[in-house]
């Protein structure tokens, strides 16, 4: 049956007969048709017809003078619309599915009903397709949001780095249970005393996506690429030139000393590309269909739906897992009951609230933090540092997390739970706060906070807390979300961190071109904070360098310009049949390539 026959039926069901069963004749003309389906009465006398052919309806000519005609809708309209959206789901058409329950669903009902049988069809799937019916291990779960780039270059977001993870590699990565740098694409590196020249020597036979082999001038070309105008151009600040030696080595030489550049190169944004593919950086060309080296191919496909396919010729050995697919729920479809196999992808949700005891329970603390940043490039009350002192001391997290609950764990004093936990922060009391807002002079003039729709709970409590001390906060929470330079005409926003490669993706939230913190902080502060960044990349010693990016962060935390809230714990639930290595990665996912699935018996 042809979709635009089924949208012809639930439209006229909805014009004629919403609140009436189906089987009962109801009043109808020819032009009453035309006039609900926007077409002429000739166009009206077909689809009457076709939908006949289809069984749909009964359609009852008027005969004789004063007679009008009668429609019966033959199938209900609940029951058929169910029926045709699961259809679709089942094709993995989820988009259509979700679009004709917005257009032609009545009430909440519909959807729920949808939802909970989509919520079954989740989870971990071993399906006999292929030759001799081999069966083909498949993870599908929901997200409550879309990719923002397949570029490397442009990336930003947490979700979008575990897809680049899947689908590119990099040079080197980083072990972060083993606290050290492993050979990835490259399987030997090596720098000069004064770690100003790094090389890098390329494994033989890595092949893209396509089929052709990896080489130096991907390599090379790769990070001139970055080195334009992209977002994650930070990462080549100081390099000085690119070179390669020969088909399988790299050579790097750097303005100043970096005694960790092989750790800027484990980087998700320095995943290699192959030549040509992204097209040149200063145009901001991306062509689509990403072609890496990484255990997982993106296959194409609607935009609700993010399908990873097994690499079967990965370097370092073929996922266990054939086919991963993310379904991206639109917001009048999002619910917390799903189930969520790989990750707990939704604030304050509890995805297996009847889960038994067989079920892998894995939680850990996230490596970043929840704040609220103050926006120093923009005239209003934050300005003033007593302000912020206030703010900070009116904030108590403790507080926020004892009443909201949720995925917050313990209150934030920093960036890392371990700085957090080796914090004592100062007792304040009410005097303290009268003080500072008689300090700053505030005269009732409105804070404006402009935050993300997952934060609009944390935001809430802020306003009314602020609130109790005559702070007037202005809520505003655009639709679809805030991102990149959206939140620069606010006083303040919510931000989260999650420090994925540690100290470098801690620089990466100082200097990625659309964090929020490069766009927040003065001109003056950003220069003193570019300047400690440099020494502590030619420092010797990982405790020297610890030392100089906790000043940066104690600064930031005494003068108020961020207010640091909460740690988030990042909790799982995973199937019993699942195996292999299934703890959370930096980002809050499990690695699809580490899991397999026992046969169920």
């Amino acid at each position: 049956m042809q979709l635009l026959t089924t949208e012809r039926y639930l439209a006229l069901y909805n014009r004629f007969s919403p609140d009436v069963a189906a089987g009962v004749p109801i009043e109808a003309t020819l032009d009453d048709i035309a006039a609900a389906l926007f077409c002429t009465a000739r166009n009206a006398r077909l689809i009457v017809r076709k939908l006949e052919e289809e069984r749909l309806i009964e359609w009852r000519p008027g005969l004789g003078r004063g007679n009008r005609s009668q429609i019966v809708f033959r199938k209900d309209q609940e029951a058929y619309l169910l029926e045709v959206a699961r259809g679709q789901a089942e094709t993995g058409d989820y988009k259509l599915a979700f679009d004709l329950l917005e257009t032609f669903g009545q009430g909440q009902e519909t959807r729920e009903r949808f939802l909970d049988w989509l919520n079954g069809q989740f989870g971990y799937r071993k399906e006999a397709i292929g030759e001799e019916g081999r069966a083909m291990d498949a993870l599908v779960f929901p997200v409550n949001q879309q990719t923002s780039t397949f570029d490397p270059a442009e990336l930003y977001y947490a979700m979008d780095a575990q897809i680049i993870r899947q689908v590119f590699d990099r040079l080197l990565h980083y072990d972060a249970e083993g606290r050290r740098i492993v050979g990835g694409l490259a399987h030997h590196w090596t720098s000069g005393a004064d770690a100003t020249e790094w090389t890098f020597y390329l494994r033989k036979g890595v092949r893209f996506h396509d089929g052709r082999e990896l080489t130096a001038a991907d390599v090379r070309y790769t990070f001139d690429r970055l080195r334009g105008a992209t977002s994650n151009r930070w990462l080549m600040r100081g390099v000085a030139a690119i070179e390669t030696a020969g088909a399988l080595v790299v050579r790097f030489r750097l303005l100043r000393p970096n005694r960790i550049f092989d750790r800027f190169v484990c980087s998700a944004a320095a995943s290699i590309m192959q030549a040509g593919s992204g097209g040149p950086a200063e145009t901001g060309e991306w062509r689509g269909q990403p072609s890496g080296t990484g255990p997982f191919r993106l296959a194409p496909g609607p935009a609700c739906r993010i399908r990873l396919e097994a690499n079967p010729d990965y370097f370092q050995g073929r996922p266990y897992l054939d086919r991963v697919d993310m379904i991206v729920m639109p917001d009048y479809c999002r619910s917390e009951s799903f189930g969520v196999p790989a990750d707990r992808h939704e604030d304050d949700a509890d995805p297996y609230g009847e889960a038994t005891d067989s079920w892998q329970n894995i939680e850990q603390l996230c490596r970043g933090s929840t704040m609220l940043s103050m926006n120093l490039r923009r005239s209003g009350p934050q300005r003033s540092e007593r302000f912020r002192q206030a703010v900070r001391m009116i904030l108590d997290a403790g507080d926020m997390i004892a009443e909201i609950g949720g995925d917050r764990a313990m209150p934030a004093y920093g960036f890392c739970p371990e700085t957090s936990s080796a914090y004592e922060p100062p007792d304040f009391g009410e005097a303290d706060i009268r003080d500072a807002l008689l300090g700053a002079a505030y005269d009732g003039e409105p804070f404006r906070l402009s935050v993300h729709e997952k934060h609009k709970l944390d935001a809430s409590w802020i306003c009314e807390r602020l609130g109790r001390w005559g702070i007037r906060t202005e809520l505003v929470v655009p639709p679809g979300g805030i991102c990149g330079a959206q939140d620069e005409d606010a006083d303040g926003t919510i931000m989260n961190i999650v420090l994925a490669e540690d100290e470098v993706c801690e620089i990466e939230t100082y200097e990625h071109e659309s964090a929020t913190l490069k766009r927040y902080l003065d001109p003056e502060r950003m220069a003193w904070i570019t300047g400690r960044i440099d020494e502590a990349l030619a420092a010797e010693s990982s405790d020297a360098r610890r030392r100089i990016f906790r000043g940066i962060e104690s600064r930031l935390r005494e003068e108020a310009c961020v207010v640091f809230l909460y740690h988030r714990r990042l909790n799982t639930l995973l199937h019993p049949s699942v195996r292999g290595v299934v703890r959370l990665n930096a980002l809050g996912w499990i690695d699809f390539k580490d899991v397999w699935m026992e046969q169920a018996e």
